[in-house]
């Protein structure tokens, strides 16, 4: 997150960054703590970057689906503009789950016409060295390509006049 806000001085814009994000949450957990997290920042963008767990404990599809709707109505129903960052699962989960999961987050894109991020580590998450020990989480090298990534689909937002709160 300290990326993007250097990013967004240096770009000119007038934006603060607030991370509520919990390491190892699932989207039940995010849903549950969203609306303290958009009564107390107010955002104008929201970016929900959520599921890879829920889909790495092979929790139902539907279930994750329906927590991340959720929270991108919550998100607009507040006011804000929603960014969606999706991810991929590995192929041992197979081809019916690995394949639903990718199209959660597209259906749902779609669905709420929000922005979309299909693969937030596309480019790089074939490359072993820019990971954690665990092969999953991106190490400090790859945050800059995550950055750029997130930026593809937040740009077109930040160039939105907000709406009126």
């Amino acid at each position: 997150m300290a990326l993007l806000g250097k990013r967004l001085a240096a770009e000119g814009y007038d934006y603060s960054v607030a991370n509520a994000s919990i390491s190892g949450e699932i989207t039940s957990g995010g849903l549950g703590r969203l609306p303290d997290a958009l009564a107390r920042y107010r955002p104008a963008i929201v970016v929900l970057e959520l599921g890879a767990n829920d889909g790495l404990r092979g929790l139902p599809l539907a279930q994750m689906k329906a927590n991340l709707d959720a929270m991108i109505r919550a998100s607009q129903r507040s006011g804000a503009r929603v960014l969606l960052l999706g991810m991929r699962m590995p192929p041992n989960y197979g081809p019916d789950y690995t394949q639903g999961f990718a199209a959660v987050f597209t259906e749902l894109a779609k669905a709420r016409r929000v922005a979309l991020v299909p693969f937030l580590l596309e480019g790089f998450a074939e490359r072993e060295e820019l990971f954690q020990g665990d092969r999953m989480h991106p190490g400090a090298e790859a945050q800059p390509l995550v950055l750029e990534n997130v930026w593809r689909g937040l740009a077109p937002l930040l160039a939105e006049k907000p709406r009126a709160r």
